[in-house]
C-alpha cells in the first residue's frame, strides 16, 4: 500500500509543474472548456463517444451472459430482440421477478422458458424449483444479461393485475351499460375519459362505440396527448383525449386483450378481441402500427350481420333484375368494387345467404374471416405459412364446391385461377379495388389476364359506395342552388332509355338536416348503399376482345346498355329523402 501511495505521490509531483501558476508549460497549455463553453459539434462528438462507450458496455454484458451460459451448459437469450407474450409473465409476479432477477418470456403447454441473470445463485435455483412445483410446470432456464432483464421487466407495468388471461375479455354487458350511462353528449364523454383508470378507459371507449353505433375505434399517440376517434357512418369524429403519460398503460391494456406482444412497438401487429355480450359474442379486429410518438391502434367492431335480403341492399329496377339473373347462373364471376369500407363484404355475404341452400356447397377464402356464416365453409388465408389466395383456391376447387368466394383478387395468379374456376362450372364471387364498375375490366387486363378468357368468365361487376342517411327526426325539405340544379340535370340527362327510369328535377324534392339530439347534432344517422351494376353484354364483350379500350369506353357502353351510375343512383335516393345532395356528390364523384 505504501508503495502504491508513493507511486501516486510521484505521479502527482511529475504533473505539478504543468499546473504551476507562472510556469512555461502553463502558459502554452490549452485551457479546459466547461460544458457550456463547448460548441455544438464538440457536444455532438461527446454524445456519440458516450453512446459508443455505453454500447461497448452493453455488448460486454451480453458476452459475459453467453460465457456463463456456456459454463453452465445452458442456452443464452437476448430478451431485447424477443417478442414476449403477456400470458408468459403470469407465471411469476413482478415482485418475485425483481427479487430474483428472473423473467418468464415464453410459455407453451406445461413448459415455460425463463430468463435468469445470475444462474449461479443457489437462492435463485431454489426459487425456480419452488415455482415449478407450485405451478406444476417445467421451467427451462436461459441465461440473460442484466440490461436485457431490466428492459424486459418493464413489461409488468403494462400488465393489469389479473390471474388469468382470456381471449374472451371480461367487458360485460353490465360494464357497457354502466359506462354508457355516464355520458349523454360528446363533451361529457371527453370529461369522463380523463377521470377513469386504464381498465375502465378501454371499457368506456367500447361503451361509447356501441352507444353511437361506431364501426371503428381509433386510438392515436401524439406528442402531448392520446386522441380517441370514432368512425360514425363512415366519418371520423374525435371524442376526447387524455395526457400522453397514460399511453404505456393504455397500449398495454389493449395489447393484452388482443393477445399481442407487449414489448414489440416497432412493427405492425394484428390481433383480435372477443366481447361476450347479451347479443352474443362480438369480435373486434385490432391493428397496431408504429408512429412517431408511440403507436396507432385501430379496432374494427365486427358486429353480427343483420339478415339483409337482396331487396334491402338498395339495388333497384333493371339493375336488380340483371344482378339476380347473373347470380342465379351456375358459373361465371360476380365482382364487387369500391374502396375500403364501401360495403363490399356485406354485398357478397348477402348474395351468399341467398344462395345458401341445403343442396349447394359454398366455400369462402377470407383474410381475415370477419363474420361467421352458418352452413358455409370459411377458410382463413395465412400468407406467412404459404396459404395464399391463389394456392388456397386451387385446393378448394378439389372440394367440389358449387360457389366460391375469394376475399380479394390482388394478383395475376389469383385472377387466373378464379377465371378458370368460373369457366369450369363454378360461380365465383370476389372483390377488386377500383373506383368504378367499368374500372374492373382494365384492372384485370393490367394484371395480365387474357381478354379471350376474361370476356366469357365475367358475369357482372358491382360498383358501390356507402352514403350517410339523413336523420329522420330533423330532416327538412330544402331548395337547390342554381349550380346544384345544373349538376343534377347534367348527370341525369345521361340516363339511358334502357334503364326504364324517368326523372324530372321539377317534380323531385330534396332534403337536408340541421342536427338534433337523436343524431348527436350530426344531421345523419345510418348509411345506405348506392350502386352501379355492369352486366356483360355482347357490345362490352367485343370491346374486351378488341383489346384497345379504356375505362371510359367501357363506362360509356355500359350506360348505353342501361347501367345506372352511382351518381345517378345517389340522386334518385336523395330525391326520395334518404340523403342530401351534398352527401351524394361527396361520395359518388
Amino acid at each position: 500500500m505504501n508503495g502504491a501511495v508513493a507511486g501516486l505521490s510521484d505521479l502527482m509531483k511529475k504533473t505539478a509543474p504543468a499546473s504551476a501558476a507562472g510556469g512555461a508549460a502553463a502558459a502554452t497549455q490549452t485551457p479546459i472548456k466547461t460544458s457550456d463553453e463547448k460548441t455544438a459539434d464538440e457536444k455532438t462528438a461527446d454524445d456519440k463517444l458516450g453512446e459508443k462507450i455505453h454500447q461497448i458496455d452493453l455488448d460486454k454484458q451480453e458476452a459475459q451472459a453467453q460465457d456463463m451460459a456456456a459454463q453452465f451448459k445452458l442456452r443464452y437469450m437476448d430478451l431485447r430482440k424477443f417478442p414476449i407474450p403477456p400470458e408468459a409473465l403470469q407465471i411469476i409476479s413482478e415482485e418475485q421477478s425483481r427479487a430474483n432477477k428472473v423473467l418468464p418470456f415464453f410459455s407453451e403447454g406445461a413448459e415455460s422458458r425463463v430468463g435468469v441473470v445470475n444462474i449461479a445463485d443457489v437462492a435463485v435455483q431454489k426459487f425456480l424449483a419452488s415455482v415449478a412445483r407450485e405451478k406444476k410446470v417445467k421451467l427451462v432456464p436461459y441465461v440473460i444479461s442484466n440490461d436485457s432483464y431490466e428492459k424486459a421487466v418493464m413489461l409488468y407495468a403494462s400488465l393489469p393485475k389479473i390471474i388469468n388471461v382470456s381471449r374472451d375479455v371480461t367487458i360485460t354487458q353490465e360494464d357497457l351499460d354502466k359506462f354508457s350511462k355516464l355520458f349523454d353528449s360528446l363533451p361529457e364523454l371527453a370529461a369522463k375519459m380523463k377521470e377513469v383508470n386504464t381498465t375502465d378507459f378501454v371499457a368506456l371507449i367500447f361503451a361509447a362505440a356501441f352507444k353511437m353505433n361506431a364501426s371503428d375505434i381509433h386510438v392515436e399517440a401524439e406528442e402531448e396527448k392520446i386522441i380517441v376517434r370514432l368512425r360514425l357512418d363512415g366519418m371520423l369524429h374525435e371524442i376526447g383525449s387524455v395526457p400522453h403519460e397514460m399511453w404505456k398503460k393504455i397500449i398495454g391494456r389493449i395489447k393484452l386483450l388482443a393477445a399481442l406482444k407487449l414489448n414489440i412497438d416497432d412493427k405492425p401487429q394484428d390481433g383480435r378481441i372477443t366481447l361476450v355480450l347479451q347479443m352474443g359474442k362480438i369480435d373486434v379486429r385490432v391493428s397496431t402500427i408504429p408512429t412517431a410518438y408511440g403507436e396507432s391502434v385501430v379496432m374494427r367492431i365486427l358486429k353480427p350481420q343483420a339478415n339483409v335480403g337482396m331487396e334491402q341492399l338498395g339495388i333497384r329496377g333493371v339493375a336488380f333484375e340483371g344482378l339476380t339473373r347473373e347470380i342465379d347462373r351456375p358459373n361465371g364471376m360476380v365482382i364487387t368494387t369500391g374502396p375500403t369500407g364501401s360495403g363490399k363484404t356485406t354485398t357478397l355475404y348477402t348474395i351468399l345467404k341467398k344462395k345458401n341452400q341445403p343442396g349447394v356447397k359454398i366455400i369462402t377464402l377470407e383474410d381475415p374471416v370477419e363474420y361467421k356464416l352458418e352452413g358455409i365453409n370459411q377458410s382463413q388465408i395465412d400468407p406467412s405459412k404459404g396459404y395464399t389466395f391463389a394456392d388456397a383456391l386451387k385446393s378448394i376447387l378439389r372440394q367440389d364446391p358449387d360457389i366460391c368466394m375469394v376475399g380479394e383478387i390482388r394478383d395475376l395468379s389469383t385472377a387466373e385461377v378464379a377465371i378458370q374456376a368460373a369457366l369450369t362450372g363454378h360461380l365465383l364471387l370476389s372483390t377488386i379495388h377500383t373506383n368504378s364498375a367499368a374500372g374492373a375490366i382494365p384492372r384485370f387486363l393490367s394484371m395480365g389476364v387474357k381478354p379471350f378468357l376474361l370476356a366469357p368468365a365475367l358475369n357482372a361487376v358491382i360498383g358501390q359506395r356507402l352514403m350517410r342517411k339523413l336523420c329522420e327526426k330533423c330532416k327538412t325539405e330544402t331548395s337547390l342552388k342554381p349550380e346544384e340544379s345544373q349538376r343534377v340535370v347534367k348527370t341525369m340527362s345521361e340516363l339511358s332509355p334502357k334503364s326504364n327510369i324517368t326523372f324530372s328535377i321539377d317534380a323531385a324534392k330534396f332534403f337536408t338536416a340541421p342536427g338534433c339530439a337523436e343524431c348527436k347534432g350530426l344531421g345523419y344517422k345510418g348509411r345506405v348503399g348506392i350502386y352501379e351494376i355492369l352486366t356483360m353484354t355482347p357490345e362490352i364483350e367485343k370491346l374486351i376482345l378488341g383489346g384497345q379500350m379504356s375505362e371510359f369506353d367501357i363506362q360509356k357502353q355500359a350506360v348505353v346498355d342501361g347501367m345506372v351510375t352511382m351518381a345517378q343512383d345517389g340522386i334518385l335516393k336523395a330525391a326520395e329523402g334518404l340523403s342530401s345532395l351534398s352527401e351524394v356528390f361527396r361520395v359518388a364523384e
